[in-house]
């Protein structure tokens, strides 16, 4: 291979591109090794077991990937918004649409979800730490080495251009060549193996770890809806793993599982993507739904409404999301009753949902309403997200999906279903629970600055494209002439795509102005909230609590507040916490090397890397950590700290 084969040339934003990575990775370097940070680095976030500061960093992550993924949006809406526009030529804008999808859904939205849920879900049922704490740390790293993985392909070999959905045979070696799909098939599978770990290791630790007391019908709604997303999880993510190993084993081996000859079917791949497809878009809705019962309920001072009638509407979503992914290729021929079974489950799956929101807008009737900035959010979402779910009706009638199939009314439909859906929900969250873990909340006025430009601006983003699709705009298209008319809309859709982004631009200032000047919250409690996790510091502790809370109604920690009266009356005594260890790191690094090697088939190298692996997996499967204690003395001195005490 030649190097002008394996670095990307020719295109003057990826030369931009390749010189930003290059020195802002020696500014990393040259930092570190400035400021003496390398042991600090490897011995407090490299090698952490603790929940918390692993979901920190899923959420640092999520964050660099939401600005990868909103600028590859910008570079789209500013190659339409005019006719016949120049930015982007047909190839590298099939590129960026394919990443885009990739990165907003599977590596921002999902570890942003991720992270909070790591963060937030031990606390909240009164736990020490999730079930199996270097699981976790395996799961992190797996999802950041296919996350990394995916992203060098911009640079060196080439991003995959044939959608998100990858559909055959435009994803067969005979019509994309090059070694992008090759990027998609094994960062995927990587990345989902640590989704599939997290989602094991939440189901016991939700199961099993609860505060003594706590009965499944005394959970938060966050934790509720966290064990059905995670039971979605181990049904729907082994489908894609396999899906993308057929398609491995199709490209680089020659195999006939999708080919449109020699016995292969290409709609097999159809079928098996949405299997897991759909699953997946509730996989980050769920929790966005806990998130917002936390948020209502608190800021309107009430329990939350139909706390049973919550919990079932998940269950049946979760159910019915696995009988509806043929909705998503209606036109291709499957006849009536197909069709009809598809469009009845479709329509069907909108009943659980509206009772949610009816479920937030009896919580919030007659209430004591804080508008803080994740409040915003959370009632920005419920009439943003009722337009997503008309739409999904509209879509839902397999007779009328001829007409939207394919344009840009169905962009603006699933953008209106994912963005309140999801992006609201995580940024809400992030605001909601920051001060649990730095200690400070995030400053209001900036939040709600940036809350008005992202809600607004969303709204004049994705609006116009209803209209847009309707006249006849394809998804897709790169460019257009003057004649079609699609002009004035699409630059409507631009302005709002550079509001977002201020919106965006405000949120990263706001976390540097607050972390420097935001008065520190000693009372571990800033919002007089109503769950576990607000009844310990903020920031927490690596124990979590120094006494383990009884729980012995919902919303335990809020009914003690009202009594004064403490949640448990047991003595501090020594806690047991697991030991850091550099293992799941190296298992991270490993992975990216053999997925890698085989992007390229570089067969020796990829061998070696493979025997490795099993080393460190062998390695790690006789590995015993018999963790470590923490005094009661050191708890006590931690404790005062954390209060203020000077004595």
């Amino acid at each position: 291979m030649k190097w002008d084969e394996f670095f990307v040339t020719g295109e003057p934003l990826i030369y931009g591109a390749m010189v930003s990575i290059v020195l802002v990775s020696l500014a990393i370097l040259v930092g570190l090794t400035y400021f003496k940070k390398w042991g600090y680095l490897w011995r407090e976030w490299l090698t952490t077991v603790d929940h918390k500061k692993i979901g920190v960093m899923y959420i640092i992550s999520a964050l660099l990937m939401l600005f990868r993924g909103g600028a590859e949006a910008l570079l789209m809406r500013a190659q339409t918004s005019m006719p016949d526009m120049k930015i982007l030529d047909a190839q590298h804008y099939n590129e960026i649409f394919t990443t885009h999808g990739l990165i907003m859904i599977l590596f921002m939205a999902m570890p942003f979800i991720f992270g909070l849920m790591n963060v937030i879900i031990p606390l909240q049922i009164g736990a020490r730490d999730v079930a199996f704490p270097r699981l976790n740390a395996i799961s992190f790293w797996l999802f950041f080495a296919g996350a990394m993985l995916l992203n060098l392909a911009f640079v060196i070999g080439g991003s995959p251009d044939a959608g998100w959905t990858a559909y055959f045979p435009l994803a067969s070696n005979e019509f994309s060549p090059g070694v992008g799909m090759n990027y998609y098939s094994l960062a995927l599978q990587i990345s989902g193996i640590g989704t599939l770990l997290t989602g094991v290791n939440f189901i016991v630790t939700i199961l099993k770890m609860r505060a003594p007391g706590m009965t499944l019908m005394k959970m938060p709604m966050f934790t509720w809806s966290i064990l059905i997303t995670c039971v979605i999880i181990i049904f729907a993510f082994p489908v894609l793993t396999i899906a993308l190993l057929l398609m491995m084993f199709d490209r680089l081996f020659g195999s006939q599982f999708f080919t449109m000859a020699n016995g292969g079917m290409d709609m097999l791949w159809a079928n098996l993507f949405w299997v897991w497809g759909h699953p997946e878009v509730y996989i980050v809705i769920l929790p966005a739904f806990g998130i917002y019962s936390e948020i209502i309920s608190a800021f309107s001072k009430k329990n939350l409404y139909g706390y049973t009638s919550m919990v079932i509407s998940m269950a049946v979503i979760s159910a019915l999301s696995f009988l509806v992914w043929a909705h998503h290729f209606y036109t291709m021929g499957q006849g009536a009753m197909v069709n009809g079974f598809f469009s009845i489950t479709t329509m069907a799956i909108a009943v659980p949902t509206g009772v949610k929101i009816f479920n937030w807008l009896f919580t919030m009737r007659k209430g004591r309403i804080t508008f803080t900035t994740p409040m915003l959010y959370s009632l920005a979402f419920i009439p943003v997200f009722t337009i997503g779910g008309v739409t999904g009706v509209m879509l839902a009638m397999a007779s009328a999906d001829y007409q939207y199939h394919n344009t840009m009314f169905l962009v603006a439909h699933f953008h209106y279903t994912l963005i309140p859906g999801a992006v609201f929900a995580v940024l809400a969250g992030f605001h909601y629970w920051f001060p649990k873990v730095f200690g400070f909340r995030l400053n209001e006025r900036l939040g709600k600055a940036a809350f008005w430009f992202i809600a607004i601006s969303f709204n004049v983003t994705f609006f116009p494209m209803f209209f847009l699709g309707l006249k006849g705009m394809t998804r897709r298209m790169y460019t257009y002439s003057a004649e079609t008319g699609f002009g004035p809309l699409s630059m409507i859709s631009m302005v709002g795509a550079i509001g977002l982004t201020i919106g965006f631009i405000l949120l990263v200032y706001n976390i540097y102005w607050s972390t420097r000047y935001q008065p520190r919250d000693k009372t571990g409690d800033p919002w007089d909230a109503r769950s576990l996790e607000w009844s310990t510091h903020s920031p927490v502790p690596v124990y979590n609590f120094a006494i383990t809370p009884k729980v012995n109604k919902r919303d335990a920690y809020w009914f003690a507040k009202q009594d004064k009266v403490p949640l448990s009356d047991e003595k501090i005594t020594k806690i047991h916490m697991p030991s850091n260890s550099g293992k799941p790191f190296i298992l991270g690094v490993v992975f990216f090397f053999f997925g890698f090697f085989l992007v390229f088939s570089w067969w020796t190298p990829a061998i070696i890397s493979g025997i490795a692996l099993i080393i460190v997996l062998a390695t790690m499967s006789f590995d015993r950590d018999n963790g470590y204690y923490i005094p009661v003395e050191e708890i006590v001195q931690t404790e005062n700290k954390l209060r203020g005490d000077t004595v």
